[in-house]
């Protein structure tokens, strides 16, 4: 034989209070998740979809005319803070320069100019802050146009 008195009722009042805690928490966790999702995109990628897709096959052939020049391009950050950027194969010298931003988080945007030190290399003119950077290079040379967009650590 049990006690039935030792142990409460569970009644509809229980049950309400289980159901506002628990849908509580689900709505609180998908506000904070949307709140950091927002917070973190920096807007709109193109202004017009359609104007964008109507480009796209242009854009895919300027990739393919940088491919085809052979020129080979890295970059990177010097103990300064200085972009460095080291180039292959360029005919003769060459004006470069660059676009930065952050890929997420903050907005930060900046333009870079680089000057020549020779053998194909070329170092920004001003130091970059610290911290993930995308890079779009532009690089002029002979006639020719390379662009290439990579990231910078």
């Amino acid at each position: 034989m049990t006690d039935n008195a030792s142990h409460p009722k569970f009644t509809g009042k229980h049950m309400a209070a289980v159901l506002v805690i628990g849908f509580g928490i689900v709505v609180a966790v998908n506000f904070f998740m949307a709140s950091l999702a927002t917070s973190g995109f920096h807007g709109v990628v193109v202004e017009n979809s359609y104007v964008a897709s109507q480009k796209f096959n242009g854009w895919l052939d300027e990739a393919e005319k940088s491919r085809a020049l052979g020129w080979k391009v890295e970059t990177v950050r010097d103990e300064s803070g200085f972009v460095v950027v080291e180039a292959a194969n360029l005919p003769g010298e060459a004006r470069v320069e660059a676009e930065l931003r952050r890929p997420i988080g903050e907005r930060e945007y900046a333009s870079l100019a680089f000057t020549s030190s020779g053998d194909g290399r070329y170092r920004s003119t001003e130091p970059v802050t610290p911290g993930r950077w995308i890079i779009r290079l532009r690089i002029e040379a002979g006639g020719d146009v390379w662009t290439g967009e990579s990231e910078l650590r």
